[in-house]
Formats: structure tokens, sequence, C-alpha cells
């Protein structure tokens, strides 16, 4: 996968470069699955929900990042959305998926930030995407 656009978020601020630690990414790869876990509690509100299965879908980017060694910088703002964008260049995410997970941040960003209600195929929609980004960061990681 071509690094060159990660190098240029890096040369902007936007990535820092980390060294890769496969006990951070195994902790943040244990948390995505749990997250993915606690969005299936029916107990909870779709709002608690959806931002549970979000945020196996933000750990699995983060870990993608991991992987070839940077992190998104909380310097500046948008580092879901460089999280979520870089994962063509990460895990090979297609344009589409990303588009759909970036639709899916800013449906988080209202819930959380203007208490937008989070409908039922929302959640669903969450949800069907974390299960899948949780099985590619498996595949990866057990390919090694």
């Amino acid at each position: 996968m071509n690094s060159t656009p990660l190098a240029n978020l890096e040369k902007i601020g936007a990535l820092d470069r980390v060294p890769v630690s496969e006990e951070l990414i195994q902790r943040i790869a244990t948390h995505a699955r749990q997250q993915l876990k606690d969005s299936g509690i029916k107990q909870a509100s779709n709002e608690t929900r959806f931002d549970c299965a979000y945020n196996a879908i933000r750990a699995v980017a983060d870990i993608g990042l991991l992987l070839r060694g940077y992190r998104p910088s909380t310097r500046k703002p948008g580092h879901h959305q460089i999280s979520i964008q870089a994962l063509s260049h990460t895990l090979a995410v297609d344009a589409g998926t990303i588009r759909l997970l970036d639709a899916l941040r800013r449906q988080r960003s209202g819930s959380n930030y203007d208490g937008d209600s989070v409908t039922a195929a929302a959640l669903a929609e969450c949800r069907q995407q974390a299960q899948a980004m949780v099985t590619l960061l498996d595949a990866t990681l057990a390919a090694g």
C-alpha cells in the first residue's frame, strides 16, 4: 500500500510517527472487539450502542495507522476523520466504504454533540460496518 499520503499527513501535522507496538495494537484490538460486543446490548439506548459500534470502527482505523507507524495527532481537529479516511492506505478499505464510515462518523458527532437521535436503521448499519471492520482487522493481524 502506498504510504506517501500518510507521510504527507505527517508533514502537515495530522499524523505523528510512533514506534510500532504489538502490545498496544493488541490492547486496542481487544477494546474494539469489546466495543462491538457492547453495541449488541439491547438494554442500552440506540445512541449508546451506536457509540460503541463507532468506537470499534475507530479503533480498527487507529490500528491500521499504528501498523504503519503512525497515530492521529490530537493537536489538530479532525483526528477521527483522518483515521477513517486513511483506511484506504492502511487496510485497503475501498472508497465507498470509507464514505459510509465517514457518514457514520458525522452521525456519531451529531448524536454526541447536538443530541440527534440514532435510528434503528443507523444503528444496524453502524453495527454491520463495525463487524466488518473487526473481521478485517482480525484477518490482517492473523496474516502478520
